[in-house]
């Protein structure tokens, strides 16, 4: 056998043994992961139609979210989000969403996903509307509930 085979051989086994990957991420595609992928793009279908009634279906009972800060004034359960949601999607006239998920890590009942957005959109004012647009890395906290992964933070 020539070298070149041999390498070829090598490069063969390597890929086999590789595992396989969540297709356009750099996840490893294990049921877990899987079904938290599921998640998110179910979210973020959810957004872009701006389907307030479908994300609030994706969200735990006991969702809590403290935006960042030790301030309480930014906070927001779930109480909150069912009132909020669907009148700030309502001020959205157009909307474009690119969803990344970087790395999914799951522990027993708990899953943390790290996002990469940028979103497009426009907001309604009362001068018309205006272009807006967010890029970020985020944060999604996961956790099993009767079963089915929730969203539990991250929004």
């Amino acid at each position: 056998m020539t070298l070149r085979h041999l390498a070829a051989l090598a490069a063969l086994t390597l890929a086999a043994c590789s595992p396989s990957l969540i297709p356009g991420t750099t996840v490893k595609s294990t049921r877990e992961n899987r079904e938290v992928y599921g998640v998110i793009r179910a979210y973020a279908e959810a957004l872009q139609k701006k389907d307030a009634a479908a994300v609030l279906a994706l969200v735990a009972p006991d969702y809590f979210d403290n935006g960042g800060t030790p301030a309480p004034d930014d906070d927001l359960d779930r109480a909150g989000l069912e009132r909020s949601l669907a009148g700030d999607l309502a001020k959205v006239d157009s909307l474009k969403i690119e969803m990344g998920v970087r790395k999914i890590e799951v522990t027993d009942e708990v899953a943390q996903a790290e996002l990469f957005y940028d979103n497009y959109f426009r907001v309604v004012t009362p001068g018309g509307a205006a272009p807006k647009r967010q890029s970020d890395l985020s944060r999604m906290v996961f956790k099993k509930v009767d079963k089915a992964w929730m969203i539990v933070s991250g929004l």
